[in-house]
């Protein structure tokens, strides 16, 4: 009981005093070493982070009074950085640039981007009404979808592209043009037999951000476009192959991107109605220092030239399309949470974990593919000039009562924990995820445990948050829920 008190004041030590130095305030991890034999001391790593890619102790504050925490916050300017290096990407004969909107699809987002000139790519029926209900033109909407939705018609009868993923999606679109008497234009999403990205090096074998190969489901496999069967289909029901399309995975490696982009500039040569070679997107970005991201002018000047050389071996100039949507938006976006408790362990494999208003329900990604972000604590004051220089080593989870919510894990091993260096934490500090814009919001477990979904705010140039999506209330959690009478 004696421990257990002790352990209680210290850890309700809240606000900017984990940072300041006291000779007062009880030292946690004096305590915590005390408590074993030997003492286990945790060893800072060499860089420690201090600061947030774009949020200061201050404008994460005023985000939190804004909307409360935790909350999804993006960088108005970095995301119209990252939208003006994709626009410069290198071409021969054209470019057009689709967003992937799964990677961020609130409707603030799709906006901007439409109004610098950004198409979208969708991959549901679903999103494709969103991008509209957003001002997106019907016409710079592309679909590429693994269930082709049963208004597949009406989409395309409204200007939406449509690439077909699957034998059965051709077969689909071709009986109800050819029905309708019409030669209706259409994509091929190919396979080209070969993937890449995330953690797995492989081409061929499975990983969860590796859609290209013989472990994908992803696109039409490549023999059946050479050995006729696609080319017969598409005869058959009179249509007209407009574009190709191919996409091999997320974080890619940029070498294996280049030579798929000329296999798929192969199978432009089967059809002389292609006009536009839809090359994917999936490119890396570095979220954590060291990391490399992805130099769009570095990969996308050889592709250029395979271009030309398609030109002046066919006399067809093709139109390059691209869809980025990490490369977009990852590094713009962030996690804004609060430390909202702190427990530790003692004896072998023993660890000091911090606890946050947030976790899986918010930010997946580690919790699914062992994948690493950046994460800064600030103080709770909301000052910088509360920033000490203190640092801890800690394992941070979530608040959802799941084993699995962990937001450190071993780079690429979900289920191993793994312990960050961090400036030392008291509860009621701000904890910062970064790398967050891409995949998190989009691709959250919202309502599990019923927390409601995060709103989110764009901060500006002058650091000042301006709420694009409200938080969720819990009445609309479960707003759609039916009572049933006389069963029980």
């Amino acid at each position: 009981m004696k421990l257990s008190i002790a352990s209680t004041l210290i850890l309700l030590t809240t606000g900017a005093t984990a940072f300041a130095p006291s000779a007062h305030r009880p030292s946690f991890s004096a305590l915590r070493a005390t408590l074993e034999e030997p003492a286990v001391a945790a060893a800072a790593a060499a860089a420690v982070p201090t600061k947030s890619a774009f949020l200061t102790p201050e404008s994460a504050a005023a985000a939190i009074e804004a909307v409360g925490s935790p909350l999804y916050a993006y960088s108005l300017d970095m995301l119209e950085e990252f939208a003006a290096k994709c626009l410069a990407f290198p071409n021969a004969y054209g470019l057009t640039v689709r967003y992937a909107m799964k990677s961020c699809p609130n409707g603030a987002i799709l906006s901007l981007f439409n109004s610098r000139g950004i198409h979208i790519d969708a991959s549901s029926g679903f999103e494709v009404r969103r991008a509209m209900a957003a001002g997106v033109p019907a016409d710079h909407i592309s679909l590429s979808t693994q269930e082709l939705p049963n208004d597949f018609a009406e989409l395309i009868d409204m200007g939406v592209k449509v690439n077909a993923c699957s034998l059965s999606q051709i077969e689909r679109i071709g009986k109800h043009y050819s029905a309708a008497g019409t030669n209706q234009i259409i994509g091929i999403r190919v396979n080209p037999g070969v993937g890449s990205g995330g953690f797995s090096s492989s081409t061929t074998g499975f990983s969860k951000t590796n859609v290209g190969g013989p472990t994908s489901s992803f696109g039409i496999w490549h023999d059946l476009l050479t050995d006729g069967t696609v080319p017969t289909m598409v005869s058959k029901y009179g249509l007209i192959v407009e574009r190709i399309h191919t996409h091999i995975g997320s974080g890619s490696d940029p070498k294996i991107w280049q030579s798929v982009a000329s296999r798929s500039l192969s199978f432009c040569k089967i059809w002389d109605t292609v006009t536009s070679c839809n090359l994917g997107g999936g490119y890396k970005v570095g979220r954590n220092p060291g990391e490399p991201t992805t130099d769009l002018q570095e990969i996308g000047a050889p592709v250029t030239n395979v271009f030309r050389d398609f030109a002046a071996e066919t006399g067809r100039e093709l139109r390059l399309e691209i869809e980025p949507g990490t490369y977009l938006v990852a590094n713009a976006g962030a996690l804004v949470c609060t430390v909202q408790d702190k427990v530790f362990t003692t004896g072998d494999g023993s660890h000091t974990f911090l606890k946050l208003d947030a976790g899986m329900t918010d930010v997946l990604r580690p919790s699914l593919y062992g994948a690493v972000h950046p994460i800064t604590i600030l103080p709770g004051s909301g000052k910088s000039s509360d920033v000490g220089t203190e640092s801890e080593s800690v394992v941070v989870v979530g608040h959802c009562c799941e084993s699995g919510d962990l937001m450190t894990p071993q780079p690429g091993e979900p289920e191993s924990l793994g312990e960050r260096s961090l400036r030392k934490a008291a509860i009621g500090d701000i904890c910062v995820m970064d790398g967050s814009g891409a995949y998190c919001s989009g691709m959250s477990t919202k309502n599990y445990n019923s927390f409601p979904e995060a709103p989110e705010v764009l901060v500006d140039a002058d650091g000042k948050p301006h709420v694009i999506r409200s938080r969720q209330s819990l009445e609309q959690i479960y707003q759609n829920e039916e009572k049933v009478d006389g069963l029980w």
